[in-house]
């Protein structure tokens, strides 16, 4: 630890809103690792900083006429330990070498936002007066607009997950960070932090350090009534270091996190929580023990009483008048944080030829992968590290190769996919490339919540997907992925691939690798024929390079176009054979990126007046759709036909399984002759 951080003594004016300074206090910052117990020095400063930070939060929640003050006011003695010891820095909020502070239960943001104000990682009074109003940082949940705040929560049982990838990224780069994640007891009847909980155990996370605010309420009333659980009991049956506190007890809070932050635990190896008693609404008479107050602003009558109790001037109507003045739409005052991105060596392509047989896209992707490790992952190289992520499919998606060659940055999660996605999504925000290797079952639909999320949070996640559509065949329609495209375009920050062959595959893994920001690829099962040119010479293979956005005429036609991307593209110049044979010039374009998409390959595409698309997805709202909305927007007018999966399918080969759809060769030729016609 920074050894002039942990003796700095820091001086702050608190400035009551509207106000001018009552008086000064010394704020002492705490030199964990040197100070067993509070002084009384640092009791008195603390209690007195409370009472400032809970008149905050009444004045906050009022001024915006919502928020969450109830679990505010009970979490508020832990966040004032936290700030006052850990290693951060309101002067360089990003340092590297920072403790990362993750607050899981989100709505807690007027408490989060009053602590990190009094600390001056910005302006206290600007939180107050902007809080939840459109346009500023000041979120209803903390965002990472905010400095000081770490992650973009809200979506209760994510937290935990993003607290173990920060931990696992301090011991992977050798730092010496601590991970401190703050939770809810309402929080802990979710699946994802019993997934969380595990993996802390498995990788030995000693510098993870949770902390669950047991008040014993949530919007529903009693927790134990709502959900029964037993706690402090799970996280000992996982392994954890559980130490068990009275919440509202400077002393014992500050030791409990003291013995879990220099590792004075019984199993110094593993990861501690802190279960804190707490009373919801303490410090403030009529919010304590009711629940109401979860997700209640109070009134003005109650932030009168609130701020005689606490000794505080009663400034709401000065407040209020000022609110008005800032208006609508404000700007925001801080950068969004951003996932680190380092360079990348993509290595060198391989092609598949074809006199090589069929390969499967998936092969592509692992041997790609492996070569990104190889290149990556050298101890010494200056750059990024590449980190693969698997569910227990390591053999279905792939990674063995990956794994053999960089076994410090595989990782084996088990059947977490929840978990999975948020710690890939913040391994990213810590400056890792890194891949996310599942199902596309798995993937999609089951992590769609947490890659929103870490869309939101800006990271750099490589989301890979396997068995996608029913090129799973035999596994049948539960795990038949035929939804990715409209799913997964949805986040913003996404960009969303699909390969036609290894060759591809290959060249768009690279490719990934180096792109910042956020990729969802996609691709079938099955081992697939080489693409070829015309002449017979692999399409996708040599010099080829694949480009976001950019479409691939494999044929070119004057009469009709077939759109096709990853498992259609072999059907689709099947058909198109056909059609040669029958005297139509057909055209059949491969859309391997679908977000962005090739505007110009549609416009292109309409000029030669008829386009039948084929895609293994659902037929509403796949590149079909994607395709219309172009012509639409463009103001283009052509003939189109959609083929796609339009019900869910059965288990059955491949082949039988596009025809039961229409997406044979045959059936694919007669759509073009039929729209011809």
């Amino acid at each position: 630890m920074d050894q002039g951080l942990e003796s700095r003594k820091i001086v702050l004016l608190y400035f009551l809103p509207g106000t001018a300074a009552t008086e000064d206090r010394a704020l002492h910052r705490i030199a964990i690792s040197k100070q067993d117990q509070l002084t009384d020095q640092d009791h008195k400063s603390l209690s007195d900083l409370r009472r400032s930070c809970a008149g905050d939060i009444a004045r906050m929640v009022n001024l915006a006429g919502c928020g969450h003050p109830g679990g505010s006011l009970s979490t508020l003695d832990f966040l004032l330990i936290v700030y006052s010891s850990a290693n951060v820095d309101a002067k360089n909020p990003r340092n590297e070498t920072r403790d990362r502070v993750i607050v899981s239960h989100g709505h807690i943001s007027p408490g989060v936002y009053s602590v990190l104000g009094h600390y001056q990682f910005f302006d206290r009074k600007e939180a107050l007066m902007q809080f939840r109003l459109a346009g500023s940082a000041y979120s209803g949940h903390v965002e990472t607009g905010v400095k000081g705040v770490e992650w973009n929560t809200g979506n209760l049982g994510q937290g935990l997950s993003a607290g173990c990838a920060s931990a696992y990224a301090s011991k992977l780069s050798g730092g010496s960070f601590k991970s401190i994640v703050l939770m809810g007891d309402g929080e802990q009847q979710k699946g994802q932090i019993s997934e969380a909980r595990r993996f802390g155990t498995k990788f030995n996370l000693s510098n993870l350090i949770a902390y669950i605010d047991l008040n014993g309420l949530q919007i529903g009333g009693d927790t134990n009534k709502i959900m029964p659980q037993a706690i402090s009991e799970e996280y000992r049956t996982a392994g954890w270091n559980v130490l068990e506190v009275d919440g509202h007890d400077l002393g014992a809070l500050y030791s409990a996190f003291r013995k879990a932050y220099v590792n004075e635990t019984e199993q110094p190896d593993k990861p501690t929580v802190i279960v804190a008693k707490t009373i919801m609404g303490k410090g403030i008479s009529f919010m304590e023990g009711d629940a109401h107050f979860h997700g209640v602003a109070p009134n003005d009558e109650q932030v009168a009483t609130a701020l005689k109790e606490l000794g505080q001037e009663n400034d709401l109507a000065a407040l209020k008048a000022e609110r008005k003045t800032l208006g609508h739409l404000l700007k925001r005052d801080f950068d969004e944080f951003e996932a680190r991105m380092l360079p990348v060596d993509t290595g060198t392509p391989r092609t598949y030829e074809v006199d090589g047989g069929n390969v499967d896209c998936r092969t592509g992707y692992g041997n790609a992968l492996a070569d990104l490790g190889e290149a990556n992952n050298k101890k010494g190289r200056d750059g990024a590290r590449v980190v693969g992520i698997s569910c227990d499919l390591e053999g279905s998606v792939k990674m063995q190769g990956f794994h053999k060659n960089s076994p410090d940055y595989y990782i084996e999660t088990g059947i977490q996919e929840h978990h999975a996605a948020t710690l890939a999504g913040r391994l990213s925000w810590e400056g890792y490339v890194t891949f996310l290797s599942t199902f596309g079952v798995f993937a999609v639909a089951e992590g769609y919540n947490q890659q929103r999320l870490n869309d939101i949070n800006h990271t750099n996640i490589k989301l890979v997907a396997t068995h996608c559509g029913m090129d799973v065949g035999e596994d049948g329609p539960t795990h038949q992925s035929i939804d990715w495209i409209a799913l997964m375009s949805s986040p913003f920050g996404f960009k969303v691939f699909s390969p036609a062959d290894a060759n591809q595959c290959d060249r768009m893994t690279r490719a990934t690798a180096a792109l910042h920001g956020n990729v969802f690829m996609a691709m079938g099962r099955s081992k697939v024929p080489v693409v070829t040119t015309e002449d017979g010479k692999p399409f996708f293979g040599g010099d080829y390079v694949f480009e976001p956005g950019k479409a691939d005429w494999i044929r070119e036609g004057t009469d009709a176009v077939l759109a096709c991307f990853g498992p259609t593209v072999v059907p689709a110049l099947e058909a198109q054979k056909q059609l040669t044979a029958a005297g139509k010039s057909v055209a059949v374009v491969n859309f391997g990126s679908l977000k962005p998409i090739d505007r110009d390959a549609i416009r292109k595409a309409a000029g030669i007046g008829a386009i039948v698309s084929v895609e293994d997805h659902a037929v509403h709202c796949g590149l079909g759709s994607l395709i219309a909305q172009v012509l639409g927007e463009e103001g283009l007018a052509c003939k189109t036909t959609r083929l796609g999966v339009s019900r869910y399918g059965a288990s059955g080969k491949v082949p039988a399984l596009f025809e039961e759809q229409g997406m044979s060769p045959e059936a694919i030729a007669k759509a073009v002759s039929d729209l011809l016609a």
